[in-house]
């Protein structure tokens, strides 16, 4: 270790315009360090002793994210600096960064607290508004950001309602027509038996209607045209109408979506006779319109199940916080979240690689990135426009793309395109955090990659995650 001239320090952009009692104060507290090739001048995590600046070689710096090290920046420029970079604005902590020489580089270190405290003495008002700037932006970003996920949770809830609605009022309109159904069906039979239809024939009219009744659950008249479906009923009408049953086109349209034609009402007549086949028809429409209106409840229920776990796969509040995934599943659960957000004429298309193996990642976090992609996709294709979501593996890593057919990102807009507060939204309608949240999460929690690619017509965001657990990162 050797000291440094006023002279040479004259020299440096950084100190060029300080007094010669300053320099005088920098030459006699900072000693000039030697280091070779490779080696670590600070390291992240440990105490943040010294405020280190570059004389000659050539340094870089290095983030340590999730257990992988990330370049953040190099440069030979003398004057450049890192290290103990908040020692003059905040109370001394940790190195936020790694610095390294890439190659032979002699750098002048001060330490950290006395070179804080001259900074505070020599320019108090520098100090003052860059403090101001400091925390003021750290509170507003972090107030900012419990606004984005509020605004996100209040999105999703209020389309997770609206989906919840539709099924849970088809089911409430099923069940009440149920009752009545029910009751009628009782009192139809009841009259069969009083018309007198001996027991051993309700028994086989009995068994007959089970088997028509599975084979409306098999879904036994679904796969008919409009067409199809009108002619059948006609078909069956016209029979009923022959054979006396009252009401018989009203009757038609449950029987026949139920599977029945003419062929299973003969088979009816076969077992209960000429006599009391109207009767017995109506007693069998109405356990045909039972059966329909217990799919329809189950259709629904299954519904409401299937939109609570994709809730539940969305907010993941029953899961451990970090374990393996399945990205299709997650991002499935996403698109059925905004599904109300998604403008008719926008087309949605998923192309998922169904060998696509599970990733470790924190996957709540994740289906934030996922809305918040999506959502700007959506409007940025402002109402029509294809949105397309891939899943696939590439080499060590599982990759999502998000893609629209939007006019695209200006490129002059591109480089800043992950800086927080940074939107091309009106003022009011965007707050410039939702990459900037999508890039931390990605980046720092998930030690991977967010890129975005864009022309018109064309916009991917690309979302690059580890297969394998990030190791544990030293200090």
């Amino acid at each position: 270790m050797t000291t440094i001239t006023t002279g040479e320090l004259r020299e440096l952009f950084l100190f060029e315009s300080l007094s010669q009692g300053q320099l005088d104060w920098l030459a006699e507290h900072g000693v000039v360090q030697d280091h070779p090739e490779g080696a670590e001048v600070c390291t992240q995590g440990e105490p943040a002793e010294f405020f280190f600046v570059l004389l000659d070689g050539e340094i870089c710096l290095l983030q340590a994210v999730s257990g992988h090290t990330l370049e953040v920046t190099r440069s030979d420029r003398p004057g450049v600096y890192g290290g103990a970079v908040q020692a003059y604005i905040a109370e001394l902590d940790k190195y936020a960064h790694t610095i390294r020489a890439v190659r032979p580089s002699r750098l002048l270190a001060l330490p950290a607290r006395p070179f804080g405290n001259a900074v505070r003495e020599w320019f108090p008002m520098a100090t003052h508004l860059l403090e101001g700037l400091f925390v003021g932006s750290t509170n507003a970003r972090r107030v900012v950001d419990q606004r984005e996920r509020l605004t996100a949770l209040g999105t999703i809830t209020a389309g997770l309602t609206h989906e919840l609605n539709n099924p849970a009022a088809a089911a409430s309109r099923a069940a009440d027509e149920l009752g009545g159904h029910l009751v009628e069906a009782r009192r139809r039979l009841s009259r069969l038996a009083s018309d007198g239809v001996d027991c051993d024939r309700l028994k086989d009219l009995v068994e007959l209607q089970e088997r028509f009744v599975d084979r409306a659950r098999a879904g036994g008249g679904a796969e008919r045209s409009p067409l199809r479906v009108s002619e059948a009923e006609d078909e069956l009408g016209d029979w009923l109408e022959e054979h006396g049953v009252e009401d018989a086109w009203d009757l038609a349209p449950a029987m026949v979506a139920a599977g029945f034609g003419p062929d299973d009402a003969q088979a009816v007549v076969d077992v209960v006779g000429e006599e009391t086949a109207a009767p017995a028809m109506r007693w069998l429409a109405e356990v045909l319109e039972i059966t329909q209106l217990q799919g329809e409840i189950s259709e629904a229920t299954g519904r409401i199940t299937a939109l609570l776990d994709s809730a539940r796969q969305y907010s993941q509040l029953d899961r451990a916080p970090h374990q393996r995934a399945d990205l299709r599943r997650l991002l499935d659960s996403t698109l059925t979240m905004l599904k109300r957000k998604v403008p008719e004429g926008v087309r949605v298309v998923t192309d998922y690689d169904p060998d696509l193996p599970e990733v470790p990642v924190y996957a709540a976090e994740l289906n934030q990135v996922w809305t918040n992609l999506v959502v700007n996709a959506l409007e940025a294709m402002g109402g029509t426009g294809t949105l397309t979501v891939r899943a696939f593996r590439d080499r060590d890593q599982a990759v999502v793309e998000v893609a629209d057919t939007g006019p695209g990102i200006p490129e002059e807009n591109l480089p800043r395109i992950f800086t927080p507060f940074f939107t091309t939204k009106p003022v009011g309608q965007g707050t410039g955090l939702g990459l900037d949240i999508s890039w931390r999460i990605v980046v720092n929690r998930h030690g991977g990659d967010l890129s975005v690619e864009s022309r018109p017509g064309d916009t991917r965001f690309r979302v690059a995650l580890p297969l394998t657990e990030a190791p544990e990162r030293e200090g």
